[in-house]
């Protein structure tokens, strides 16, 4: 079958990149849980969102890949990936989500997404209320670079997507 590219996506970022992906590709594209057979795939495309230290259908997606599956992970989040702080915080997170079989031969990708206060469930905007007056609290000096986007987001609708941003995972995937 050749490559295909699932996505998990709880309001909208990943699903974005994963379909604009698609047309750039010719790959097919669907949601992690629309049942895809990934029996004869050689490599999946996998775009997640990050939500709460995990990333939306990675551990069901990479337990279900056959052995010889390839697989890329593009992360999709709210976090600076240009701050390898960043980067480290959420590499730490995708390895307690990805076998060790499939870990070794992942390609990994991070991106930009967005968020929108006012499109977020009830239980997320707890969530991100508590969060921010944790983070709000901390002194200046030890605020990390996700913290400090964390207030500079809090509230607002921001959205980072930038489709020249797969022109990296483009090249990998040739």
């Amino acid at each position: 079958m050749g490559s295909v590219i699932l996505y998990g996506s709880q309001y909208g970022s990943a699903r974005r990149y994963a379909e604009a992906f698609s047309r750039m590709t010719g790959f097919p594209a669907a949601s992690f849980g629309a049942g895809a057979d990934l029996s004869a795939c050689e490599r999946v495309i996998y775009f997640g969102g990050l939500y709460a230290g995990g990333v939306k259908g990675l551990r069901q997606t990479a337990a279900a890949l056959p052995p010889d599956t390839a697989m890329v992970i593009v992360t999709v989040g709210l976090a600076d990936v240009a701050d390898p702080e960043n980067i480290r915080s959420i590499r730490r997170s995708l390895r307690r989500q990805v076998p060790q079989r499939v870990w070794d031969r992942a390609i990994l990708f991070h991106l930009r997404g967005g968020i929108d206060y006012s499109r977020l469930s009830l239980r997320h905007r707890a969530m991100m209320a508590l969060l921010y007056r944790q983070v709000s609290r901390l002194p200046a000096e030890k605020q990390t670079a996700e913290t400090r986007g964390i207030l500079e987001t809090y509230g607002k609708a921001v959205d980072f997507f930038d489709s020249g941003a797969l022109l990296p995972i483009l090249e990998a995937v040739r």
